[in-house]
């Protein structure tokens, strides 16, 4: 079922951004964040993109330090329909890979059929790589019962556990909730004793 997707999307999600350009390190802007859906080599600077000035490049923002993309960038190449859509610096944008999520909140109606994260009710997927790991797993008769609201999320959940690792190390808790609010210490006032006034 891999022919549905292009040759370079797997190697896309798979691919580390934002570290600093090997060629071009001396450089000033040498962040990697851009790739060459020709050559699939890795990800790219600003710099490295006059070798492939006639070739097709996207570019990969952050958001909450996970990679995104531009809806109108993307959808040039890959279909996106059943990915959630976010509005950021107001531009429509999708993430390349799933986030964790500690726990789906109360009143959930609406997950991502892979990594069940909750959704907006028109979507089925979180992410880009969410979607290739369904639709890869997913026949066509429960594609058709999934465009037809008759999917249950047990059974995606009992038959998919195939995700891409996400190209952003996912955020390890330093402290929980709990300590986050805990005070370090009983507050101490300034001594007033020691001073006495006249009149």
């Amino acid at each position: 079922m891999d022919e549905e997707w292009p040759r370079w999307l797997r190697p896309l999600l798979q691919t580390s951004f934002f570290g600093q350009c090997k060629v071009h390190a001396a450089a000033h802007k040498s962040e990697c964040n851009m790739f060459c859906l020709d050559c699939v080599n890795g990800p790219l600077c600003s710099l490295c993109l006059n070798i492939h000035k006639d070739h097709p490049c996207i570019q990969i923002r952050r958001s909450s330090y996970h990679d995104v993309i531009r809806v109108g960038e993307i959808q040039k190449y890959v279909d996106i329909t059943g990915v959630q859509t976010y509005i950021i610096n107001s531009a429509k944008i999708v993430f390349l890979n799933h986030r964790p999520q500690p726990r789906p909140g109360k009143g959930v109606t609406n997950t991502c059929l892979v990594c069940h994260r909750s959704l907006l009710d028109s979507f089925s997927f979180c992410s880009l790589g969410c979607k290739i790991a369904g639709k890869s797993k997913i026949g066509e008769e429960e594609e058709r019962m999934m465009m037809n609201g008759q999917w249950h999320n047990q059974v995606i959940g009992n038959r998919m556990m195939h995700s891409f690792s996400p190209s952003t190390p996912p955020r390890t808790p330093m402290m929980n909730y709990r300590n986050a609010k805990r005070r370090k210490g009983t507050p101490h006032r300034a001594p007033t004793g020691a001073l006495t006034m006249e009149c």
